[in-house]
């Protein structure tokens, strides 16, 4: 049987996998975006206004739009954050979502097949082969490729082939059931609100979460604790919250990588990106927009790796992206190592969530992907109560 050759193959077709297939498609590059077919990520499904601009998302993918998040301390302290009047946390649903990209990059001219990545393989000719099967128990079947861009999630087999060191990245589990969205009179729920679970009987070093997705929600856990019942966690937050007797839709769980890999290319002709990379937002968990920005940044990279032909250049996608990143990274990751560690810090976090100024700027921050550097009296401030915070010089407001 004779192989095809592909200029790219793309494995994996959630957001950044489908966004480098259409981004080197549009180019003109002869593309194939194989995906395994019938899975669904857990996911919030939060995306902000700024990936709608950047990506040239249409606004009726969106299924809510909340307009403030919710902030529950473990004494049970609310919290509320009010995105303001002209913002908003767009929600998706990740398999109308995911499917609406992959179809783009189909459109634009890259080839679509199902199927399950099995192996990268060599021989004495130029360029890796891709060996997959369509079905479980089907054929082995290859395509041959110039470049190969592993977007194929937190466990990347890609990665763990090709990229030493790539299995070891530290990861969260999360878990999470869509749900019939109850009526508005259920108790707490709020179809414009984010509800985030800053406690310890929820999640020992992570959150919680409720939210809303038109018709449906998600109400979700992640805990890198092994032993942690995720399930039982949910079930608790659903009795709680007067949610027991809403219709599970589907029950989800997955790994959610913790920070990115050290390095993203096998240095000759290998190349990851998305989860398989590790970009999702330490604390946050926030994945979407890091995953399609990655696949684009991947895509410019293959588009100069085909070009050059030097292996070199594919260490430029990391680089560019941590260029860009690299700060919100650092700051996220030591937020999480910080107040995510006992129920005495969340308490004090979620009290620092009713300040002004850092709801201004958080939410700046996240609705525009970069730091705000436009109010440097307002970050003096922020600085100033957060190191207070951290002395434990201001006592728990009330």
């Amino acid at each position: 049987m004779s192989e095809a050759l592909y200029d790219v193959v793309v494995i994996g077709g959630g957001p950044s996998g489908a966004t480098a297939a259409c981004d080197l498609a549009e180019a003109g590059y002869k593309v194939l975006l194989l995906d395994r077919a019938g899975r669904i990520k857990p996911c919030g499904g939060a995306v902000p206004p700024r990936l709608m601009e950047d990506f040239a998302i249409p606004q009726g993918l969106l299924v809510a739009r909340a307009r403030a998040a919710r902030m529950i301390a473990p004494s049970g302290r609310m919290v509320d954050m009010p995105v303001g009047e002209t913002g908003y946390v767009g929600m998706v649903d990740r398999d109308v979502f995911d499917e609406w990209l992959r179809e783009r990059a189909a459109s634009a001219g890259a080839e679509r097949r199902k199927g399950t990545f099995e192996a990268i393989e060599r021989d004495d000719r130029t360029g890796p082969l891709v060996a997959y099967r369509d079905e479980r128990g089907g054929e082995l079947q290859r395509v041959r490729a110039r470049l190969v861009i592993g977007a194929d999630g937190a466990r990347s087999a890609v990665a763990r082939q090709e990229i030493p060191g790539a299995g070891r990245n530290p990861c969260v589990f999360a878990y999470h059931e869509v749900i019939r969205a109850p009526l508005a009179t259920a108790k707490g729920f709020d179809g414009d609100r984010c509800d985030v679970f800053y406690q310890g009987k929820l999640s020992p070093d992570f959150y919680a979460w409720v939210f809303p997705h038109g018709d449906t929600a998600s109400i979700g856990v992640g805990s890198a604790n092994k032993g942690f019942s995720l399930r039982g966690a949910v079930q608790h937050m659903r009795g709680d919250l007067d949610l027991a007797g809403c219709q599970t839709i589907r029950r989800e769980g997955a790994p959610i990588p913790l920070k990115p890999l050290k390095r993203w290319d096998n240095g000759r002709d290998v190349l990851v990106a998305g989860d398989a990379a590790g970009v999702v937002a330490p604390a946050s968990g926030e994945g979407i927009y890091y995953a399609m920005t990655c696949g684009r940044i991947a895509a410019q990279t293959a588009g100069a790796f085909l070009v050059s032909e030097k292996p070199a250049v594919l260490r430029m996608a990391r680089k560019e992206f941590m260029r860009q990143h690299r700060r919100v990274f650092w700051i996220l990751g030591m937020m999480q190592y910080f107040w995510y560690s006992s129920d005495k810090r969340r308490e004090r976090f979620v009290e620092m969530c009713a300040d002004r100024d850092v709801q201004q700027l958080t939410w700046q921050a996240y609705m525009n992907k970069r730091l705000v550097r436009a109010k440097p009296l307002a970050h003096l401030r922020i600085f100033l109560k957060d190191t207070a915070h951290l002395l434990g010089l201001r006592p728990l407001m009330q």
